[in-house]
């Protein structure tokens, strides 16, 4: 009997439905009470929540002791998702500005690429219009799809300008110890303007080579056959992506992409005078003359663009060049200029025919002659202002050794330190403020002060 008991206790299980004592009488099981339950209950819970914490769920104890699955997480809805896509694709934007112009530019190819023949209105944006039949070499026209042209150039300038000085020109800059925002800003807008510059002044040269009348600076090729109504390709083509550079170089200006100088109030008024030559010139065939203005001021922006861009970069030759720029600039700008403007007191009048004659689009006339002579009039007053800080800022440099811009409102003496309040503006993407800094685009960004 008590080696059946033993078993009976070993395995688990007994013959009696409840133990018995020592006399034989059963004993009854003694029932937990309602606080044991809830405690083991309460106990269970914690166990199961800390395992399910762990996965960041949480989870409810029903009252008999079962903990209920915790609920799955929502999957983001299609609009939180396109939400989020659109918040880090504006931060990208923001960062690199180029990112816009860039996928306007692949919008205009791809609509071309479906129909690439000269019946797809998107022709007149990328080629130029207006070919005449049956010229050799090929001629072209004047019409208001030249406007088509100059927009897309104007786009494609934006992402060269803003692509080249943040990939290329900001790495260029640290690699040359500019650790000063306010002086890496100013070393790339100055190298942009050298590499543009460096290229079109040789281009403007070289149509004008191919202008035999016109070589070199001939005054009187600008006024014999007038009116030149039709010009080749690569004349043309020229002339409006100039036209394209000076749109875009405002549009830089009126959104505030770069710090303001001392000049500022000049340089707006030299935009003003440039873009009103460019546009009266192209639409009453002053195109000869303009080529000539085109070629002196890009040929003088090169060295003055690339002696402050070697004075950002302390080279021992800053001062050798300095000089160069300044001789470029007095030949350039002032002396080949004042012969244009003399040629308008005499050959103007007597050369070609001098008439206005809106039939035959002849507008070489007494009106014309006052409104050339005024414009270039104002821009030869802005140069010998400019010519005039030159100067000053050569005086210091000969005579105190301080090689300084006169333009300049302090940025080099403010960036000198690391900080970041030269040059600095501040986007708000998302609701967030991001540091950019502020120029062409020029180091992580180009806006200033544009809530996104």
């Amino acid at each position: 009997m008590a080696v059946s008991k033993a078993s009976a206790l070993v395995d688990g299980h007994s013959d009696h439905p409840h133990p018995t004592g020592e006399s034989g009488i059963p004993r009854h099981r003694r029932t937990s009470s309602g606080l044991d339950r809830d405690s083991a209950a309460g106990e269970r819970g914690k166990a199961t929540g800390v395992s399910n914490g762990a996965a960041g769920s949480s989870t409810t104890t029903l009252s008999n002791g079962h903990a209920r699955q915790p609920n799955k997480y929502k999957k983001p809805s299609k609009r939180r998702k396109a939400r989020s896509v659109l918040r880090r694709f504006r931060r990208f934007a923001v960062k690199h500005t180029w990112t816009i112009p860039l996928l306007l530019l692949l919008v205009f190819v791809s609509l071309y690429a479906a129909n690439p023949t000269e019946s797809n209105i998107i022709h007149h944006f990328l080629f130029l219009s207006y070919k005449t039949p049956a010229s050799s070499p090929e001629r072209y026209g004047k019409g208001l799809w030249d406007l088509a042209f100059v927009a897309f150039y104007i786009i494609l300038l934006s992402f060269t300008r803003e692509f080249i000085m943040q990939e290329l020109l900001r790495p260029l800059a640290q690699r040359c110890g500019i650790k000063p925002r306010g002086k890496q800003l100013r070393f790339m807008e100055q190298m942009y303007t050298a590499i543009y510059f460096g290229i079109m002044g040789p281009a403007g040269i070289y149509v004008m080579w191919q202008t035999p009348e016109l070589w070199y600076f001939n005054t009187r090729g600008m006024y014999e056959a007038f009116p030149h109504r039709t010009h080749e390709a690569a004349f043309k083509f020229y002339y409006l992506f100039q036209a394209a550079y000076w749109a875009q170089q405002a549009i830089v200006m009126m959104l505030g992409m770069e710090k303001p100088r001392k000049d500022f109030k000049e340089l707006i008024a030299h935009h003003v005078v440039t873009l009103a030559l460019i546009a009266l010139s192209y639409r009453f065939h002053f195109t000869y003359m303009g080529l000539a203005v085109y070629v002196t001021h890009d040929v003088s922006d090169f060295f003055l663009a690339t002696s402050k861009s070697l004075h950002y970069m302390n080279s021992p030759l800053i001062g050798l060049y300095f000089g160069t720029s300044i001789f470029a600039w007095i030949y350039l700008r002032h002396y080949l200029n004042l012969r244009i403007i003399f040629s308008l007191f005499t050959e103007f009048r007597t050369v070609g025919p001098y008439e206005l004659d809106w039939a035959t689009q002849q507008y070489k006339c007494f009106l014309s002659n006052i409104i050339t002579f005024a414009l270039l009039a104002a821009l030869q007053a802005l140069n010998i202002f400019w010519l005039f800080c030159l100067l000053r800022s050569a005086y210091r440099f000969v005579v105190h050794n301080v090689a300084k811009d006169d333009r300049s409102e302090g940025e080099e003496e403010e960036g000198e330190g690391e900080g970041e309040g030269v040059g600095e503006g501040k986007v708000k993407v998302g609701g967030e403020d991001m540091g950019v800094l502020n120029g062409n685009g020029h180091a992580n960004g180009v806006v200033k002060g544009v809530g996104i």
